[in-house]
């Protein structure tokens, strides 16, 4: 957690202060936090590709009405669309006001004071334990295995896989326990890395 940027202090004598610091006194009756840097200056977070798509549409507009507009009226925005919550048929009013609180706050030269890079989160379904290699049976890395769907020549197909690029994106934790069994879990984790 991040300190506070401010205490408001209160004294015996019923008198009260804020200071930058939380004070060492003799007098002191209590110092409570008011606010952190995270709540005086918020960072909208993004994935990599919605903040590609957000300062594209930034490029094009000043008005944080004609971006959102953008956003719902065309499909040229696919990240920022799911982010919103409109791919999934409703309007995220937290969404909205996030978005235009970064809108109108961007800077080109910091957008780190108001863009925060997350990576892209999705469900997996993969193994409970850590495999070790066996060929026998067709593992040959060490880790989890995960699942993986797919449809060769119209048929359908599900396997386990050792390699998380491979394997099946779920969007929600719903979708992707539908696939577990008792040796495998719902697991949400980065797109990209480990």
């Amino acid at each position: 957690m991040t300190e506070p940027v401010a205490y408001l202090n209160k004294y015996l004598d019923d008198s009260t202060n804020i200071t930058r610091h939380k004070p060492i006194n003799n007098q002191l009756l209590s110092s409570s936090p008011l606010y952190t840097v995270e709540q005086l200056h918020p960072r909208v977070k993004m994935t990599q590709a919605e903040f590609d798509e957000f300062k594209s549409i930034k490029g094009l507009t000043a008005s944080v009405f004609t971006a959102i507009n953008l956003i719902t009226k065309t499909v040229n925005y696919k990240q920022l669309r799911i982010y919103s919550g409109i791919e999934n048929g409703f309007n995220n009013i937290d969404w909205q006001n996030s978005f235009a609180y970064a809108f109108i706050n961007f800077s080109y030269d910091n957008p780190e004071e108001t863009i925060e890079i997350v990576p892209d989160m999705k469900w997996f379904v993969r193994s409970k334990e850590k495999y070790q290699p066996d060929m026998d049976q067709g593992i040959s890395e060490s880790g989890y295995l995960y699942l993986t769907q797919g449809d060769i020549y119209s048929v359908e197909y599900h396997e386990m896989t050792t390699f998380k690029d491979e394997a099946t994106q779920f969007n929600t934790e719903d979708e992707a326990k539908l696939w577990t069994t008792p040796d495998t879990e719902a697991v949400q984790l980065p797109v990209e890395g480990e």
